[in-house]
């Protein structure tokens, strides 16, 4: 029979290998490092798409504001060209019609003699689908105008829940 020695020796507080106490200890130390690393990521970037969607409110609102106000100048516009700069073609005289942005118009009258007239400009703004609605009142010196655009409304001029307002008023 051979006998085979061995030499085994008992490791006591070996420094490379240390006890399992602190090996417990130290288990999930990446997991909150990820954690927290993710969490400021996501703070970022929720900050950043607040930013940005601001930002495109804004831009709507800026691009709407111009459409009324080109609908409400327009419609002062068409007043004031067939009252003053085309007496021949003066709509101001009782029910007529006139061309205005590619349009016929007719324009009402009320009262007696006939004073007070209104007309609406449908097809304006970016898509076509601002509109303005204007009164011409002769009653007084100066003839005063009032000229209301929209950003949207479509042919018949009617406005809906995001509708922007902008008024022009012109006395001359």
């Amino acid at each position: 029979m051979i006998k085979i020695k061995t030499n085994f020796k008992k490791i006591k507080n070996n420094k490379a290998c240390p006890p399992s106490r602190l090996v417990g200890s130290r288990r999930g130390f990446a997991l909150l490092y990820a954690v927290m690393i993710s969490s400021i990521i996501l703070a970022i970037t929720l900050g950043v798409m607040d930013v940005a969607t601001q930002e495109i409110k804004f831009g709507t609102s800026a691009k709407d504001t111009d459409d009324a106000f080109f609908a409400a100048d327009t419609g002062a516009e068409c007043a004031l060209y067939y009252d003053r700069l085309a007496p021949t073609n003066n709509a101001f005289t009782g029910t007529a019609t006139m061309s205005c942005a590619g349009n016929t118009i007719t324009i009402t009258s009320s009262g007696s003699p006939a004073s007070f007239w209104s007309f609406t400009v449908p097809g304006l703004g970016s898509a076509g689908q601002g509109c303005a609605k204007v009164t011409v009142d002769k009653t007084t010196t100066p003839t005063h105008v009032i000229s209301k655009g929209y950003n949207d409304g479509g042919s018949s001029c009617v406005q809906g829940p995001n509708s922007v307002e902008r008024q022009l008023e012109l006395n001359y």
